[in-house]
């Protein structure tokens, strides 16, 4: 039995979510509430101390880390396979993959504090500096730090904006490729799809879809209505965003897009 520890708001989730659904893999859910603190107890840091979802447990075997769950579950279910056939298309498979977990990741997790938990945390007051890092190891000191000027500053805060650019420069790299193809390896849809879209449909959901829309990346736009017309997309991202965060996703995000949208021009 598949037994999958997760939350509706993280695209790591969604992606193995996502893949689960392309595979037609069975699975039990675990929802871990990150917003109440549930990845910190002691139940699920014996399964990940780094307190992180997801988490697969396979027949008592534990695997974390959405990339090896991915890649675990396409070798442990060959079935409907997601992985191109050739050592060649493997590779460049997970040069998506690599830029995904080395990149796109931090930069999402930037864009979607800056653009949307900000506005949250304004409106229900943020309190004091010295409030807001109370209790913080000195190895997470500096991420403390860093969402502070992230809540006070937005996009002016240091590295910011260059988190949205980079963000851009990939949406323009995939513009490129899919001009040539219908998916992003070829014309079969592969788990480099399937590790972009958690991504994209983020920038989606925080109002932004004008990074691609009115002729400006016209290949991306196609893509994610592609995506989004599969008859798993719904099983792997709308029906597990948590009740509400959808609405104030989109309305904080509509916030930030005149901001977002000076800086890209």
């Amino acid at each position: 039995m598949l037994e999958l520890y997760h939350h509706g708001s993280s695209v790591c989730a969604a992606k193995v979510r996502f893949a689960l659904a392309e595979k037609q893999l069975a699975w039990t859910g675990h929802i871990v509430d990150i917003f109440r603190g549930e990845q910190f107890q002691p139940s699920f840091l014996a399964l990940n101390p780094k307190a992180m979802v997801p988490v697969l447990v396979h027949e008592g075997s534990v695997i974390t880390e959405s990339t090896v769950i991915c890649e675990y579950l396409e070798e442990a279910f060959p079935q409907n396979p997601l992985f191109p056939k050739s050592a060649l298309g493997r590779a460049q498979m997970r040069y998506w993959t690599k830029a995904v977990d080395e990149e796109l990741h931090p930069a999402c997790s930037a864009l979607t504090y800056v653009v949307s938990h900000r506005h949250t945390i304004l409106r229900n007051g943020a309190g004091s500096f010295e409030d807001f890092i109370k209790g913080s190891s000195a190895d997470a000191m500096q991420a403390r730090l860093l969402k502070w000027s992230w809540i006070q500053q937005g996009l002016q805060a240091p590295g910011a904006a260059d988190k949205m650019l980079l963000y851009d420069a990939y949406l323009h790299r995939m513009n490129d490729v899919l001009s040539s193809s219908l998916w992003l390896l070829g014309d079969r849809f592969s788990m480099a799809d399937v590790a972009l879209a958690p991504y994209v449909n983020r920038i989606a959901a925080l109002s932004m879809q004008g990074l691609w829309q009115e002729g400006r990346l016209p290949q991306v736009e196609r893509w994610f209505k592609a995506l989004q017309d599969r008859p798993t997309f719904n099983a792997a991202f709308v029906q597990w965003l948590p009740e509400g965060l959808g609405d104030e996703m989109r309305e904080n995000g509509a916030k930030s897009w005149p901001e977002v949208q000076s800086l890209l021009s």
